[in-house]
């Protein structure tokens, strides 16, 4: 039987019958907008996070713009931020006329690396934007002093860094709930978490026009705004997800356990490393990739051509080896199927699947841990 990288439906199989009455609930109600559903997950997610406040959007992308928006970055302003991450990270600071610097990856994590960001700030730096790649923290602890930090924790709602949740520790963080997220909707939606009373106030008027009342509109803003149906979905996953996490995270240590480190190289855990995706890295990629497909077990590659590298953002000058550890990974790193509820027995023949396509390689020898 075909292994998909992720099964999101086994996931809230078992809400199902929960999910639909609330649906039905919010059908019935007429409130389809900005109603009671999404002020009281707004308040749930803050006290889960522990924020001062949460501000549902209508996706990641645009929580990202409102963020930077409310904190007015704009044209010739520089904010640093990897280029080993999804386009919607560099996206919105291209649109709002700020200059994205890329600094390279820190190879055991995948995620910045704090010396390159030392190395690039500028006096017209006015923030970095930190992404907590595959559910792994970035070292905030290690940025310049001084600088505000954008936590893009898209794929980490849920993980912790020294015994915080990742999403409290920036001037403000951002979040997707795309439906593979480790906290996930059935549609697009998206989170601003801060801790800034008028930051907050901000980004509230900015998704709704710039206005508080649809009558006086203070503000240009946009139409940016978590749905009723989607709010009542996240409310019913929110308390499944440190239960999920944990599965994950079990997931991942069973990888290990069944030797999959002997043949490609691993993500290194951490405690608060809650496994968006499942990162490894091997110089035989493309003879993976090729026998999974074979067996119809799910993987990717992920970010093959960085963002700086990639076309849309070639006035920013970079080119070929600018950021050789980002080039690396890019060149290197697959994913894994791997969510809150893959079995052994799945995990065993994805691993059997991949001992065979290294087999007689000589790759495997050269397997360590990230």
């Amino acid at each position: 039987m075909a292994i998909p990288l992720v099964d999101v439906r086994a996931q809230f199989a078992p809400l199902r019958a929960r999910l639909l009455e609330a649906f039905a609930e919010v059908v019935d109600s007429g409130r389809y907008i900005l109603g009671p559903n999404v002020a009281a997950f707004e308040r749930e997610a803050a006290e889960f996070l522990g924020t001062g406040d949460a501000i549902g959007v209508a996706n990641g992308t645009d929580a990202i713009s409102l963020v930077l928006e409310a904190l007015g970055i704009g044209p010739g302003d520089e904010v640093i931020c990897p280029a080993f991450t999804f386009y919607a990270t560099a996206e919105p600071v291209m649109r709002a006329g700020a200059i994205p610097v890329f600094c390279d990856i820190d190879p055991a994590t995948l995620n910045l690396d704090p010396a390159d960001v030392a190395a690039k700030v500028t006096p017209k730096t006015k923030a970095i934007l930190a992404v907590h790649l595959a559910g792994r923290p970035a070292p905030l602890d290690e940025l310049p002093d001084g600088i505000p930090v954008i936590e893009d924790s898209a794929q980490a709602f849920g993980a912790r860094l020294g015994g915080r949740r990742v999403g409290s520790m920036g001037v403000a963080a951002t979040f997707s709930f795309f439906p593979t997220k480790n906290l996930f909707a059935l549609g697009d939606g998206g989170l601003v978490a801060t801790s800034d009373p008028a930051l907050a106030e901000t980004v509230r008027m900015l998704r709704f026009h710039g206005s508080h009342d649809k009558q006086t509109f203070e503000l240009v803003g946009v139409n940016s705004r978590l749905d009723e149906l989607q709010a009542a979905a996240l409310r019913l996953f929110l308390p499944e997800l440190e239960g999920w996490n944990a599965a994950r995270r079990e997931a991942a240590a069973r990888y290990a356990e069944l030797g999959l480190g002997e043949l490609v190289a691993l993500p290194a855990d951490e405690p608060g490393h809650v496994y968006h995706m499942f990162f490894v890295r091997t110089p035989e990629r493309e003879r993976v990739l090729a026998a999974l497909r074979e067996a119809e077990i799910g993987s990717a590659a992920y970010y093959r051509r960085p963002l700086h590298l990639q076309p849309a953002l070639a006035s920013l000058g970079y080119g070929p080896g600018s950021l050789p550890e980002t080039e690396r990974a890019a060149g290197d790193n697959l994913t894994l199927p791997l969510w809150a509820g893959i079995s052994a027995e799945q995990q065993e023949e994805i691993v059997a699947c991949v001992r065979g396509a290294l087999a007689g390689s000589g790759a495997a020898a050269g397997a360590r841990s990230g």
